[in-house]
């Protein structure tokens, strides 16, 4: 079965980050974020996947060279201008020849959602279009999706006011399509499937969807990268280790080859090969990247150090990404979930409040 994965979007709530690389690129405990949702994929059948690419397309060309990631085989759609969701599907189907049910995900959504299920569901109910809908607290922030009690569609609304909301299910970016839905959608321009292409197959009784209490996550803030990082370390998702052969310490203490390990470690981390945390330096709650650093009276907590980052000797890191090659001196706070980009160098004493730091 084949997948169109929407990995176009060029992440600015991310940047600096993703100003070099692009938001499903980034790791998430030492696995590209595009591997964990293909791998996810393959779980339920999937082994094809187009990627509906956009922002810097040439970093997952370069990372997949021989067209596979995490089981799946590839081929790559690049749009020549954006296209937004509906477009970029009919764009990236297109392009793969897609003839038969197939699946649609959103590359930056990790997910334990069982599509095997979502798929039977779309058979049984003769549906042109099935979406996964997710219960939220607060549905305002996206598109609100009220079913009938055959799980047919009755409405789309898009980020309706809170106390407005028919439901609390919201549309969860996973989709299973025929392709006579993709005839509904014109080519060669922007269009939007929540609201042009999902209404209208509402109109004609032909789109369905299901809930699913799973575990659901847009990665697309710095808070929420954290978290992704965070949920895999402490075993709130994903079977077994969070990274090929880490091994579990105790108290989800995970450890990938034979890293220095002199400091002090508490609550759940991961640290991989490579990585040093001197005599004295303090780690809790923490994902450690390859070759990061960690040196003598630092304190690192509930942070991701991508591979390669320093945090120098008596300074502090707390809620905050280090991006891969970056350093922060001597003496130092960084906090309130502040991002470092890419060889990103933080000056001796310097305070880093909330604040993004290019490379």
């Amino acid at each position: 079965m084949k997948a169109v994965v929407l990995v176009g979007g060029e992440g600015t709530r991310l940047r600096p980050l993703t100003l070099t690389t692009p938001k499903q690129m980034l790791p998430i405990v030492g696995v590209a974020m595009i591997e964990r949702v293909l791998g996810h994929l393959a779980a339920h059948g999937i082994d094809e996947a187009v990627l509906s690419l956009g922002y810097l397309p040439d970093a997952f060309l370069e990372a997949y060279p021989d067209g596979t990631a995490a089981g799946v085989r590839l081929a790559y759609a690049v749009e020549p201008e954006p296209l937004d969701t509906a477009g970029a599907v009919r764009f990236a189907a297109d392009f793969a020849g897609v003839d038969e049910t197939f699946v649609v995900v959103n590359g930056d959504v990790l997910t334990d959602l069982d599509v095997s299920a979502l798929i039977a569901f779309h058979r049984r109910h003769g549906a042109e279009g099935t979406i996964a809908l997710h219960p939220v607290a607060d549905p305002s922030a996206f598109g609100v999706v009220p079913t009938d009690d055959q799980g047919r569609v009755t409405a789309f609304v898009e980020k309706p006011p809170r106390d407005e909301a028919p439901t609390n299910l919201i549309n969860a970016g996973t989709y299973v399509l025929e392709p006579s839905l993709l005839r509904r959608i014109p080519a060669g321009r922007r269009v939007s499937i929540e609201r042009e292409t999902f209404p209208a197959s509402v109109r004609d009784g032909g789109l369905f969807a299901l809930a699913d209490e799973a575990y659901w996550l847009d990665t697309g803030t710095p808070s929420a990268y954290l978290q992704a990082n965070r949920d895999l370390v402490e075993g709130r998702r994903g079977p077994g280790a969070p990274f090929p052969g880490a091994v579990d310490r105790g108290d989800h203490l995970w450890v990938v080859g034979s890293p220095v390990l002199a400091g002090s470690l508490s609550g759940a981390c991961f640290v991989a090969d490579g990585s040093v945390v001197a005599d004295g330096a303090t780690v809790t709650d923490s994902v450690l990247g390859a070759g990061t650093v960690v040196e003598a009276g630092a304190t690192v907590t509930g942070s991701v150090l991508l591979d390669g980052s320093r945090v120098a000797a008596n300074s502090v890191v707390e809620s905050s990404i280090l991006g891969p090659g970056s350093t922060v001196g001597e003496r130092c706070q960084v906090h309130a979930v502040s991002v470092l980009g890419a060889d990103a160098v933080v000056a001796s004493g310097s305070v880093v409040d909330g604040e993004r730091v290019p490379g």
